[in-house]
């Protein structure tokens, strides 16, 4: 890293490239032609539009599933779970501490869940997701003041035998006067030099006259990515960094993984030959459409009725001339538009069903369930690729959001090896859904096939609650009443039933003839044990001794 630029190890490394920036380009121009520019054409010129909309519909709809499903609006996609066995291990750790714990973890969760709704991380992040439909790959950046996004033609990347990103250099030009100030003096860019200053022009980036190519290179080191900034074959000053490996704001994403390449296949690539053959029958349609919409009058040469009379003649016009004379001219290709109709259909289908534009949604509202649907079309579609981008995207993302909170004092330190994030959505929310429902098929089962007895004879109710609240991903704490607080509303209940008992009894006995005190000198007393049996009955009180009857 400290023997050659950041400009010749771009330029040496975009080599390996090529291949897959070209087929994005192509991607791209069928569907969305903005992500990814031809050759040679620079910021605000007029890009090309494809004849046909199947594909950046199918790019917009697939974006939006994919982020309601990994990052959902209305829900948390991970959990901050306590390690149990650790925990089992101190046995200063009651029922109780433990669930203060899981409450403190609760708002933790909230927290980091704010931070990414008052930040821009959702729209960078739908904005990836583009990327990797069209293209296959994106370069998500987080830095300490928000997400950046890299496209295909704006960084390189290199991969280990596992696929795991070793080495990054990005590229993007910047307007001078936002360089460091030190770095435009003339003694700073004579100090800084590196060993290789050879600055090798970039062709991925338009530079103008007065901006400058900025390489950014990062590369994983020893468990640690470390990184710096370059412009002129000059290290911009304050440009170092690093980060652990498992923090590092790196995050080089691929839609489909082939073994042995650095970069990934877009979906679109998928459907590269139904776009490319909607798109030459869109084109045909148009165009013949147009023809024949065309209307030519021919006119005989030995007519006695001129064109230019014709021409001029208004609607109704009585003109002199023989009918005869005067043919339009028809474009017959009803039969040929019909066919090339036909296969426009089936191609949109097709690639409806490869976009899951098919799918509507019946809500106005996205709920769990629309989210947990969605999870399991994706995955019947996607296959591995649903999975790569939770391990690829959202694992990671969440490992830099909580060390970049922990680090700016937003969040506390979690303790190593007792806290630690669960991601509950993407592969894992589907997980959940699946349990739910073998669950509640199995509760039912039970109660049809023995009836409602055996529920209360073979099942549990308590962890019949837990399951199901844990395979819906619902946070049971001071929600679901526990065996304690049960027992004491039961017994509070049963305190109730025999005070209202006893007093009934009471009442009766009061009008009674032989409770009358001029009649009976002992119904005091008896009224009186009665009154203390209720008091002693509902632990209110001790008995008291009966009044003595005045002599």
């Amino acid at each position: 890293m400290e023997n050659q630029s950041a400009a010749s190890r771009y330029s040496k490394l975009a080599s390996d490239r090529t291949i897959f920036l070209d087929t994005a380009r192509d991607c791209a121009a069928l569907s969305v032609p903005y992500l990814l520019t031809p050759t040679g054409v620079v910021n605000g010129q007029k890009l090309p539009t494809p004849w046909q909309s199947m594909g950046a519909k199918g790019v917009n709809v697939m974006a939006s599933k994919l982020m309601l499903s990994l990052f959902p609006v209305n829900a948390t996609f991970f959990k901050l779970q306590i390690n149990d066995g650790k925990l089992s291990l101190d046995p200063s750790l009651s029922a109780a501490v433990k669930s203060e714990i899981d409450l403190s973890l609760s708002k933790m969760e909230r927290v980091v869940m704010q931070n990414i709704a008052e930040s821009q991380d959702r729209v960078i992040l739908h904005q990836a997701m583009k990327h990797l439909i069209v293209t296959g790959n994106a370069l998500v950046y987080m830095g300490s003041k928000g997400v950046k996004l890299y496209p295909l033609d704006r960084f390189v990347v290199v991969r280990d035998g596992e696929g795991n990103p070793t080495e990054v250099v990005t590229v993007e030009s910047i307007d001078r006067q936002f360089l460091p100030e030190e770095f435009q003096t003339e003694q700073a860019r004579n100090v800084n030099d590196v060993a290789d200053n050879t600055s090798a022009p970039s062709v991925d980036v338009t530079v103008g006259e007065n901006e400058v190519a900025v390489y950014t290179w990062a590369k994983l080191k020893d468990g640690q990515w470390r990184w710096r900034q370059e412009a002129e074959g000059k290290i911009l000053p304050d440009s170092l960094g690093k980060a652990p490996k498992n923090t590092t704001p790196w995050l080089p994403l691929r839609f489909n993984v082939v073994d042995g390449e650095d970069y990934g296949r877009g979906r679109i690539e998928e459907y590269l030959g139904d776009l490319r053959s909607l798109e030459g029958l869109m084109q045909a349609m148009v165009e013949g459409s147009a023809a024949a919409a065309k209307v030519v009058f021919l006119v005989s040469p030995a007519a006695t009725v001129k064109p230019s009379t014709l021409a001029k003649a208004g609607n109704g016009a009585i003109i002199q001339g023989r009918a005869e004379d005067v043919t339009a001219v028809q474009v017959s290709k009803q039969a040929d538009f019909s066919s090339a109709y036909q296969m426009i259909q089936s191609l949109t289908q097709r690639l409806s069903e490869a976009f899951l534009i098919l799918t509507v949604r019946q809500s106005e509202r996205t709920t769990a369930e629309e989210i947990r649907a969605t999870q399991q079309e994706l995955n019947e579609q996607l296959g591995g690729i649903y999975g790569n981008l939770t391990v690829e995207l959202v694992r990671p993302y969440l490992q830099r959001k909580l060390f970049t909170l922990q680090r700016s004092k937003e969040l506390p330190q979690l303790p190593k090896g007792i806290v630690y994030p669960t991601i509950i959505a993407g592969l894992e929310g589907i997980g959940r859904g699946q349990d739910r429902e073998s669950l509640m098929m199995f509760l039912q089962t039970i109660s049809q096939a023995l009836g409602p007895e055996a529920m209360a004879q073979y099942i549990d109710p308590e962890e019949a609650v837990k399951r199901l609240a844990a395979a819906q991903g619902i946070d049971t704490l001071k929600l679901v009443k526990t065996a304690d607080m049960r027992q004491q509303e039961q017994q509070k209940a049963q305190q109730m039933q025999m005070t209202q008992s006893l007093m009934g009894q009471a009442g009766q006995l009061a009008k009674a003839p032989m409770m009358d005190p001029s009649k009976n000198p002992d119904s005091i007393e008896a009224l009186q044990n009665v009154v203390n049996s209720t008091a002693q009955a509902t632990g209110q009180g001790q008995p008291q001794p009966a009044p003595q009857q005045q002599q």
